[in-house]
């Protein structure tokens, strides 16, 4: 049983933003049983280990012994969520909803207690609102207020439309909260606006307010941008153990620590010896092999992880490539091209920028040897094989 304070750190460790930590420490020393809520709009069937940081910190609730609800918002997702958006958002169909519902379901359970979580869908209360009940919600902000929201500040200023019902969004996820009386909220920190919502609702309905933990947004495998399937920087949590190995030993030893710190169960105590382990000479590499063997793990089984670092290593041991490799030609009109511009062209870089920092890290090879050189130009008739990481490859050549 952890005191207090280890819980309170286990708990902020990784976390962006507390409001208010105070308290948090005084709803942990109260000795009660705590509401944990976090709702996810199931607007796509698939998730990628960027979506499951705020699930692992819901593990982390239920292992000190806290109630979680796992919100599914059904009701919610049929308006559709504009945060971040600059054109509104389409809503989805109710059989779109309740299919990527169960895949959410189904998944997140690789992770959570299924025992020990409450799965609830927000169409159980918000329907039963009738419009003049959205109307008594709607009374309890002010326009004023949502407009300070940025998402709607920016789309308000450059003359793009939002409609009424995306307004009754952040009120709708807000009302959640009421509804289940939690003590604690959690999302990314795209999602601060609504939850500070629901610490206003709750107020408003006498209720104590929840405490809100934000969590960063994931950095994908490029170490810049976030985790996303369209940028192609994700690690999916349902793909095959060894092309999630692949992808997770691609990252940089420095984001290593980050990805330990979100996605990790490992203890404090833990991280900081693995930490001390590296700066007393140890090889990152052994120490990101621990990662990517507890993420594997807990998606599939003890086997699957042994397999999947094996087969890691007799690939790269006996410095085995794909057996098909994209091809691509670059046209340069007879005047060669720069290095970084051909990493960018053959999409093993998302930016100029991106390939002069893999250079620099040495992550780019030209058939194998490594590249130093930032302003290394491939001639017209150049041809070779471009490799980024540990797995990114491209066949180019230069007209």
């Amino acid at each position: 049983m952890m005191d207090v304070k280890q819980a309170l750190e286990l708990i902020t460790r990784g976390t962006e933003e507390v409001i208010k930590l105070e308290d948090l420490q005084r709803k942990l020393e109260s000795g009660k049983t705590l509401r944990i809520k976090v709702g996810f709009d199931p607007t796509a069937p698939d998730l990628h280990i960027g979506h499951t940081v705020v699930i692992n910190k819901m593990r982390q609730f239920q292992d000190l012994g806290h109630e979680v609800t796992f919100v599914i918002g059904d009701f919610t997702g049929m308006i559709g969520d504009p945060t971040g958006k600059n054109i509104t958002r389409k809503p989805l169909t109710p059989d779109e909803i309740k299919i990527n519902a169960d895949t959410y379901a189904r998944q997140v359970f690789k992770i959570l207690d299924q025992e020990k979580t409450r799965v609830r869908f927000n169409s159980e209360w918000i329907s039963e609102l009738g419009a003049a009940g959205m109307i008594r919600l709607a009374a309890k902000y002010t326009v004023a207020r949502m407009l300070e929201r940025d998402d709607f500040e920016n789309r308000y200023r450059s003359g793009q439309p939002i409609g009424m019902h995306e307004l009754l969004y952040p009120l709708a996820q807000g009302y959640d909260s009421v509804v289940l009386k939690t003590d604690v909220e959690m999302g990314g920190t795209d999602q601060k606006f609504n939850l500070l919502v629901g610490r206003h609702l709750q107020q408003h309905y006498g209720q104590q307010p929840q405490v809100i933990i934000t969590l960063p947004l994931l950095e994908g495998l490029d170490g810049v941008q976030k985790m996303s399937k369209s940028l192609d920087n994700y690690v999916g949590i349902t793909e095959a153990p060894a092309e999630m190995f692949g992808k997770l030993m691609s990252i940089s030893d420095e984001m290593m620590w980050r990805y330990f710190d979100l996605l990790s169960f490992r203890s404090n105590t833990e991280l900081s010896a693995l930490r001390q382990q590296v700066a007393d000479g140890d090889n990152p590499r052994d120490i990101k092999f621990l990662l990517c063997e507890e993420i594997i793990e807990r998606f599939y089984d003890r086997d699957a992880a042994n397999s999947a670092r094996e087969t890691f290593i007799a690939r790269f041991r006996e410095g085995a490539m794909p057996e098909e490799i994209r091809e691509k030609t670059l046209m340069t009109g007879g005047e060669g091209i720069g290095i970084a511009a051909a990493l960018t062209q053959c999409g093993l870089t998302t930016s100029n920028s991106e390939a002069f920092r893999m250079i620099k890290q040495g992550g780019v090879r030209i058939d194998g040897e490594k590249v130093s050189d930032r302003s290394l130009e491939l001639e017209e008739g150049f041809e070779g094989i471009l490799q980024v990481g540990k797995r990114k490859f491209c066949k180019a050549h230069v007209n």
